[in-house]
């Protein structure tokens, strides 16, 4: 362990305890017994499901004056619910070369076989580690490595609910990370001041789009079906929003395209229309990348150019 890595709780499955059903109740001092770490805080005691974007930033804004305070990599330590879009939130805006690394449990400590100390050890590894350097944000839970642009919940308990579609970046062997590719980050968003609302809305059968009508909001995150895909009635309703429209395949892996379907409310047909593809972002990543761009003054085009491609 490394004690210039610094150490921060939002709550989440890894602090709850109680005798019937468990809440957050343990702080950052609880988790790091036995850890040599550096500072640590608590600044939250929360499930992932109710943490918002003011306690993202603030999260952010302690995290940078740990490293400029010389921490060697960051730990945030939050519910598992959410884990996936908070590492995305961090990647997005993290401009240092020092590792941010989220991480928290599937099993809470009153089970047996919780994995809140193990998946706590393995992201202090990872967070001290020379190999984790520009990597920006990555998610570590059950000896996993993951890249936060590429990692989601696919399972809602087991303990490797956490998966990448390209397969994790690395993995920790003998307690220390061992990387499958080199490190690669992207520029890093400007850090907004305020963050605007932008619901995330799915495509489904017989959706005619007419919600769109109905939001006063900065933009919208569409779910859309296959490669990207929308019924003509919501075809519509996107041509005739207020604001940004971002298009995510709902499927959960691969990329939406941009011309090989010409019906309405096809691909290209929306692009047509004014909307902005997500490429390799899934809706939920789409949604926080989103935010940030409306909350930072950035051209939502221009940013998901950029994020929604490969390397």
């Amino acid at each position: 362990m490394d004690s210039r890595v610094a150490v921060a709780s939002l709550g989440g499955t890894i602090t709850m305890t109680g005798s019937g059903p468990v809440a957050p109740t343990l702080g950052a001092q609880d988790l790091v017994r036995g850890l040599e770490v550096g500072e640590i805080a608590t600044l939250a005691t929360i499930p992932g499901a109710s943490l918002t974007f003011t306690t993202l930033l603030e999260a952010f804004d302690w995290a940078t004056g740990q490293v400029a305070d010389g921490a060697r990599g960051v730990v945030i330590i939050q519910g598992t619910d959410t884990l996936e879009e908070t590492a995305y939130f961090f990647d997005c805006l993290w401009p240092h070369d020092e590792p941010v690394v989220v991480t928290g449990a599937m099993r809470h400590p009153g089970l047996p076989g919780a994995d809140g100390p193990a998946n706590l050890a393995a992201a202090v590894s990872v967070a001290a580690s020379e190999n984790s350097r520009g990597r920006g944000a990555v998610l570590v839970l059950n000896d996993e490595i993951h890249a936060a642009r590429w990692v989601r919940k696919a399972h809602s308990s087991l303990m490797n609910a956490f998966q990448s579609f390209p397969g994790p970046a690395g993995l920790l062997v003998e307690g220390a990370p061992q990387y499958f590719h080199p490190a690669h980050r992207l520029p890093s968003l400007p850090r907004p001041e305020t963050v605007p609302a932008v619901p995330l809305v799915e495509a489904t059968v017989d959706e005619d789009g007419s919600i769109l009508d109905w939001l006063d909001v900065e933009g919208v995150v569409v779910a859309a079906t296959g490669v990207g895909h929308v019924s003509a009635g919501m075809a519509e309703a996107i041509s005739r929003a207020r604001f940004p429209v971002v298009v995510a395949s709902r499927t959960g892996a691969g990329t939406t395209f941009r011309s090989t379907y010409g019906f309405a409310g096809s691909e290209s047909d929306l692009i047509e229309r004014g909307a902005v593809m997500a490429g390799w972002l899934c809706p939920r990543k789409a949604r926080v990348l989103l935010r940030l761009a409306l909350g930072s003054g950035s051209a939502a085009e221009d940013v998901f150019a950029v994020r929604g491609s490969v390397f």
